[in-house]
């Protein structure tokens, strides 16, 4: 029998791979109804996902700038769903 392995989803930007970071660390969700992210505003997913940031950088780029990106997207993203209110 053939065997397969699934792959991760590749990512495609250095914007979409700190979406997916956020997310792993629990700092940001999915509006359930529109699909919006939505900042979880918990202090200690935050750090985590600054943390995996630093430790596992996305390919080709440093951990400094990975860091950033991840502040910077997680700036970008509000608490609430703009389609929502």
């Amino acid at each position: 029998m053939l065997m397969t392995e699934e792959r991760p989803k590749a990512i495609r930007t250095l914007r979409g791979w700190a979406i997916s970071v956020l997310q792993e660390a629990g700092a940001i969700h999915e509006c359930e109804e529109h699909g919006w992210a939505k900042d979880r505003a918990d202090p200690h997913a935050r750090e985590r996902a600054v943390d995996l940031a630093r430790r596992d950088p996305a390919p080709g780029v440093s951990p400094d700038d990975a860091v950033a990106e991840v502040r910077e997207v997680l700036d970008s993203i509000g608490d609430t769903c703009p389609e929502c209110q």
